[in-house]
């Protein structure tokens, strides 16, 4: 997928960069946020983490990980307390909010699990609402929804509301958000948590059909069977990467 420039972000300078190499959407050195707390938290411990353009990622890991503090850090929610965060060459660190904020809307697609779908919208203006921040004028916003609701097979549900929805169709309207932007990279956090098997099989299906054009996807997940389907599996345990696989292609169960 290619995005244009966002207004006020400065491009990285691409030299110095493998030739023939994928370059990393998103790239972490030595990461490690600690929260403030009596006793402390110790979230991330020195994480280091390149995922290229095009890949599929899994990230595993019991509750308490760090997985889900570790893609807030990838998708700019949060800053590591010490360490660096590159997404697409930039250095988070120099960003201001401002620039953040531009960041997330025009280059980070994000998922999640309670979907957070505007009850009182239509389908299509949910997945509209994914531009508001990208400075797109409403009529392109509704064009470019409507393409996105096409992609995950939604378009007759276009306007209906999310209450008149299944729990699967809510996700795929989730999904549909999440790539209206063209993001180079989407987040996506237990995205089949809140459902039963055979649409969270569905939801992951999706996914691999998105990845299979050229979508950057990373995923969080608690469930094996789902890690083990993806062709790089990261598995954390206490904050750091203890293991880190990469297959050719991604399994079928």
């Amino acid at each position: 997928m290619t995005v244009e420039p966002a207004p006020g972000l400065v491009q990285p300078d691409p030299a110095g960069a493998p030739t023939g190499a994928r370059p990393p959407v998103v790239e972490l050195v030595d990461v490690v946020k600690t929260y403030a707390s009596e006793p402390a938290v110790h979230a991330l411990r020195g994480v280091s983490l390149a995922v290229a353009e095009g890949e599929l990622v899994a990230i595993l890991g019991p509750s308490g990980s760090g997985k889900t503090t570790l893609l807030h850090v990838m998708g700019t929610l949060d800053r590591p307390s010490t360490g660096a965060v590159r997404i697409t060459g930039l250095d988070v660190a120099r960003l201001s909010d401002r620039e953040l904020a531009a960041l997330r809307a025009t280059r980070i697609g994000f998922v999640f699990q309670q979907f957070f779908l505007a009850e009182h919208a239509s389908v299509l203006e949910n997945v509209a609402d994914g531009l508001l921040y990208a400075g797109v004028a409403v009529r392109e916003r509704r064009d470019r929804a409507a393409e996105a609701l096409q992609a995950v097979g939604l378009s007759h549900r276009a306007g209906f509301r999310p209450t008149h929805l299944s729990g699967g169709e809510r996700q795929r309207v989730a999904i549909a958000r999440a790539l209206v932007g063209q993001p180079q990279l989407v987040l996506a956090d237990e995205p089949t948590g809140n459902l039963d098997r055979a649409t969270g099989l569905a939801i992951l299906e999706l996914l691999e059909t998105l990845h299979g054009e050229g979508a950057t996807i990373v995923v969080i997940t608690h469930e094996g069977a789902i890690a083990d389907r993806l062709p790089r599996q990261i598995e954390m345990v206490d904050g750091q990467i203890v293991a880190d696989i990469r297959r050719h292609a991604a399994g079928r169960r």
